[in-house]
């Protein structure tokens, strides 16, 4: 998909409450890890992640969603939203959708539409390419983007369901490592038509590619008081590098870009091994990424929205850079968007 009239008007963001960091999340098994001759300090080492931030549980993701939501309506009408679109892997509740409790929540328009968006950790990019053709298209001009992810749940329950289970040993631990790495966090994005915000960032376009063969490699179920979440790491890590590969190429033709023409790059938060796999194979540049794993975590739908607002936060984006966000999530799906700063 290419876009002439996509701009990202501004955005928002919340941080967790609380942190817990991987020294202290060892600790907490250090019975399991000392019955299963586990080494101390294989989490961060493997990871690159010392910390995971958490609201406590029960913490709705409507209610963090909306406090960066509000960051960005503080200067842009509300009544002017077109579109809402909820894009999280958390939500309040099976019904109705999240959506309408943050539009409450935002005061906005009746006449503003609104849906949840769920993609695992690509809520919000398959978000921007769904109302980015709207807006492209003249459907609408302006769609506010939202995702409230909350780890602490995942991490109450999987640190219960290792630590009481006797029979809990160095082979069954492993599906669970991945789950010690989600963090927390709420972003807000706004998209507009450029006719709104003609200086805001461009948004050249994007692609997406689905290998649904690898469905089951990561899966999790739950609600905002407790979840459970499954992962083959190895096999996910090289499904995902192998269809982001197949992505960018894809990418690259709809951007007419060429690798040697990237400025910066925001790939989607696993940890360090996912990260220096995921650049190789696309024949990316080591030094020109920006991260938020190492204080963070994975925070789902929520990290590659999080590091490029970070990055920006940090003057890491220049005038003038092609940014190439990278983003992959289970089921598996990659998508990939191409940005042009301001």
């Amino acid at each position: 998909m290419k876009f002439e009239h996509l701009r990202l008007h501004s955005f928002g963001y919340e941080e967790p409450e609380k942190f817990i960091s991987s020294d202290e999340m060892e600790e907490k098994l250090s019975s399991l890890y000392e019955r299963a001759k586990l080494p101390f300090g294989r989490l961060e080492l493997q990871t690159g992640i010392k910390r995971r931030g958490f609201w406590p549980s029960g913490t709705r993701p409507s209610t963090i969603a909306s406090k960066a939501a509000e960051k960005i309506l503080k200067k842009f009408p509300r009544e002017k939203i077109d579109l809402l679109l909820h894009s999280s892997v958390c939500r309040d509740f099976l019904e109705p959708a999240t959506a309408a409790q943050v539009h409450h929540n935002l005061k906005l328009s009746p006449h503003c539409m609104i849906s949840d968006l769920s993609n695992a950790c690509l809520g919000v990019l398959s978000s921007v390419l769904m109302a980015g053709q709207m807006i492209e298209k003249g459907v609408i001009k302006t769609a506010l983007i939202v995702s409230g992810e909350n780890a602490g749940p995942l991490i109450d329950q999987t640190l219960q369901h290792l630590l009481n289970d006797p029979t809990m040993d160095r082979k069954k631990i492993k599906p669970f490592m991945a789950s010690l790495t989600i963090g927390s966090a709420a972003v807000a994005f706004l998209l507009t038509h450029s006719s709104l915000a003609p200086d805001a960032p461009k948004i050249v376009g994007g692609s997406t590619l689905t290998d649904s063969d690898s469905v089951e490699l990561c899966q999790g179920d739950g609600s905002s008081h407790g979840l459970m979440m499954e992962t083959d790491s190895e096999a996910l890590l090289k499904a995902g590098v192998k269809l982001a590969s197949e992505n960018w190429i894809k990418a690259k033709s709809v951007l007419g870009w060429t690798n040697n023409e990237i400025d910066k790059i925001i790939p989607h938060q696993v940890g360090s091994a996912h990260r220096l796999a995921m650049l190789t194979s696309l024949g990316l540049p080591v030094d020109r990424d920006f991260q938020t794993f190492e204080q963070f975590g994975n925070t789902g739908s929520a990290a590659l929205p999080l590091t490029l607002i970070k990055a920006s936060e940090a003057g890491f984006l220049k005038k003038g850079d092609k940014v190439a966000l990278l983003g992959i999530g289970s089921g598996l799906t990659s998508t990939m968007l191409g940005l042009e700063w301001t």
